[in-house]
């Protein structure tokens, strides 16, 4: 299923809707993430900022979801905040590829026009060459 990046990123753009939950600096969907799994279906995710680390980003919320349906494989990943499109965080590159090293070769939306492939945000990553 070939779905474009401003697809995606205006879907993501969607969850994007700013609560604050117990405290004033404690907050979610601040950021949304969707993700196209390599079977052609869409998930979605936000973010949770809660104290002592607690909370998670939207990429792992999407990935979870996706997971809940037995897949594993991203054929392209967006997060977005109100402003930007973001690049996925060192844990959420490393969340991919432990999910499934396939993903080292999903595409990462950065903007509109530009993806790159999950292995050039993480060049020799160290799951990228052992055996299965």
């Amino acid at each position: 299923m070939l779905v474009n990046n401003e697809t995606l990123i205006n879907l993501a753009r969607k969850n994007v809707h700013p609560i604050t939950l117990s405290m004033p600096d404690l907050d979610a969907a601040t950021v949304g993430c969707v993700i196209l799994a390599k079977n052609g279906s869409i998930y979605e995710g936000v973010c949770i900022h809660l104290s002592c680390g607690l909370g998670f980003c939207a990429e792992a919320a999407a990935i979870a979801n996706m997971i809940k349906d037995g897949e594993t494989e991203i054929q392209k990943i967006v997060a977005v905040s109100n402003d930007s499109v973001l690049s996925p965080c060192g844990r959420c590159r490393e969340m991919m590829v432990q999910v499934n090293r396939a993903n080292l070769d999903c595409d990462v939306v950065l903007d509109y026009a530009h993806t790159v492939k999950l292995k050039e945000l993480i060049p020799y990553h160290w799951m990228e060459h052992m055996q299965e």
